[in-house]
Parts: structure tokens; sequence; C-alpha cells
């Protein structure tokens, strides 16, 4: 578990020409939350070099960009001179365009997340009265960071969701372990979203480092959130399992008050 949880906070630290002003935002919804495919515009830029693709990446999703330049790919500043060269010259590499395009390819439709998505975080907002609700977009990164939090933007990385038999997390030189490649798949975009989020905003608080307790039941509070938000059990641990017993014999206890309990030892 301590590995997990590690993951977890490391992972926490978005048609062609005219036609792209109408589709790359979202999807159609009528409301609440869905995912903006910056990926299509990124895909268009990274792969054909189009000057009116970088030009809306900039414009119209700047933190996004800035995060992906910056936080992601660690490649420079978004404001140095050369940073769109060097940015489009990194894609280059075959695997990267390979991944550019396969996610392209498995994504082309992503109504059944966007509907997943927004029942999840209509569920969520329900157990966490006031809850805001985060601009959840999709990328392309370089198999860095699966979910991308902060500053009110929830970026998907798409290419961590290509499934767990996809040739390129199967190379030894990769590492990638089987635990760690099942859940590298499209049924998991939506809870990883969700217990993410839920970390940046209930994060393990000072001084539990070395306490593997604390983590384990923390991680576990988070994990049995997510499988009520998600209405189903994506998470089945014994730390899930003694959070939900505690909550059955504390009823009144909030969901809230339970993510900021920190008395760790009360709860187990």
């Amino acid at each position: 578990m301590q590995k997990i949880y590690a993951l977890l906070m490391l992972l926490m630290l978005a048609c062609i020409g005219c036609e792209w002003h109408l589709s790359n935002s979202a999807e159609e919804s009528e409301s609440g939350v869905v995912i903006e495919r910056y990926d299509r515009i990124e895909s268009l830029y990274l792969t054909t070099g189009d000057f009116s693709a970088l030009q809306q990446m900039n414009t119209g999703y700047p933190q996004q960009t800035r995060t992906l330049i910056e936080d992601v790919l660690r490649i420079g500043r978004v404001n140095e001179p050369e940073i769109n060269v060097k940015f489009l010259n990194f894609y280059q590499d075959t695997i990267l365009q390979k991944l550019i395009a396969d996610a392209e390819q498995q994504y082309a439709n992503m109504d059944d997340l966007n509907e997943e998505l927004d029942a999840a975080f209509s569920r969520l907002q329900e157990m966490l009265p006031g809850l805001e609700l985060p601009v959840v977009y999709a990328q392309v990164g370089s198999l860095d960071q699966s979910i991308i939090v902060g500053n009110g933007l929830l970026g998907i990385s798409l290419d961590k969701y290509l499934g767990k038999d996809y040739p390129l997390y199967l190379r030894s030189d990769y590492g990638y372990t089987e635990e760690q490649r099942r859940v590298m798949t499209r049924q998991f975009i939506v809870p990883d979203c969700v217990g993410f989020y839920l970390l940046s905003l209930y994060p393990m608080p000072a001084g539990y480092e070395n306490n593997q307790v604390a983590q384990d039941v923390h991680v576990g509070k988070v994990q049995w959130v997510v499988n009520k938000a998600m209405n189903r059990t994506v998470f089945n641990t014994l730390y899930t399992r003694t959070v939900g017993n505690y909550m059955k014999k504390h009823p009144k206890v909030s969901v809230e008050q339970m993510l900021k309990n920190s008395n760790y030892q009360e709860i187990r």
C-alpha cells in the first residue's frame, strides 16, 4: 500500500481546420462534467505541425499547454523563444507518434466516459455539498502521469489508458508490472479522475509520512468514496471495507467529516 499511496501522491503533483472551433472543446452534453478534447488539437499540431492548431492550444487552452510542457514533459518554460519547436520535435519520436495515433483511435468517441464522469461527479456533489467541479480535459503525454490535477483542472493522459495488453506496456524496458497494467484501461479513467481529484482536495495530513497504517486508511477512505461515486465496487480492499464498516456504525458522520478525520486509529 505504501507504494500505491506514493504513486497516487506523485501523480497528483488536459474535423480539421475551421471545424476545430466547433468540436475541439468537449463532446456534446446538456450539462455537467464533460471531457474537453484538448488532445485533438494537440495531436493535430504534433503530427502535422499545423500552426493554427498551436494557436488554439495557446489561446484556448493556455493553462493546459503550460502544464503539459512545464510539469508533465518538463522540456522548458512555455514562454521560451524556441519552446514550440522543442515541443514539436519532442514528439517526433516514433514511439510517441504511435502513442498519439493509438490514443486518438481508441478514444475517437468518449460518450461513455462523459456519461460516467458526469454521473460520478453528480453523486460526489451529493456526498460533498459545495464541491467545485473541475474542468476535465484529455491530452496525450509521454507515459508520465495518468491524471494531472491543479488550478481547477483535471487532465487525463490517454497514453496511460490504452489497455493492459497494449504492446508498449508489455515491453520489459518500460517496467510496468501486471498490477500496474491492470488499471491502465478505459474502465479506470473515471475512477482515477474521482480519486485523484479527491486526493487533491483531501490530501494526507502532514506528519504521517512514516505511518503505514495512516496511509493505508487514508487511501481506503478515498477509495471508499470513489466506489460510492461510481455506484460500483472499483476497489475492494481491507481498508475500503474498514471504512465502510465505520460509516455504518456512525451514520451521522458526513463523508466530508470522514475524509477530514485524521484520527486514523478511530477509523481503523
